[in-house]
């Protein structure tokens, strides 16, 4: 008689971190969100400076200038790193580091983006401190990933 078990050996992923969990979420929302609204702005670019003349008109809205004068490619570029970014959360989701590499280079290219399309002598502070954020909170899930 063989001495080799009936059933074969179960192997189970370690638990995804409540932590980890709700950053991939929220990036899953935001950086898709972010990546649909873009590329759809960069696909239909003049109606959306058509339709956005009549907001920035009647509001003063912070950042709508900004957005006036961004150019489609800009659009372009920004649906695709934000793609990049939910691909990373993607990977994360699956406990793989590779994911967080993906989705940093995904952030610092965003941020540098900004600043090339729309002539920043720097990133915008508020985004700094978020993707930061992101970035810092990300890595302390590092230790649970392969």
């Amino acid at each position: 008689m063989d001495d080799q078990p009936l059933l074969p050996e179960v192997t189970t992923e370690p638990k995804r971190s409540q932590l980890l969990t709700v950053l991939c979420i929220l990036t899953f929302v935001g950086s898709g969100m972010n990546a649909f609204s873009s590329l759809i702005i960069a696909a239909f670019y003049d109606t959306f400076l058509i339709i956005m003349e009549p907001v920035y008109e009647h509001f003063n809205l912070p950042g709508i200038e900004m957005l006036l004068n961004a150019s489609a490619g800009y659009f372009l570029v920004s649906g695709l790193l934000y793609a990049g970014s939910l691909a990373g959360a993607l990977v994360m989701w699956q406990q793989r580091k590779i994911g967080f590499h993906i989705y940093t280079i995904a952030l610092i290219l965003l941020l540098i983006a900004q600043m090339y399309f729309m002539d920043l002598s720097g990133p915008p502070v508020i985004e700094v401190l978020f993707s930061g954020l992101f970035i810092l909170l990300y890595s302390t899930q590092l230790k649970q990933m392969h």
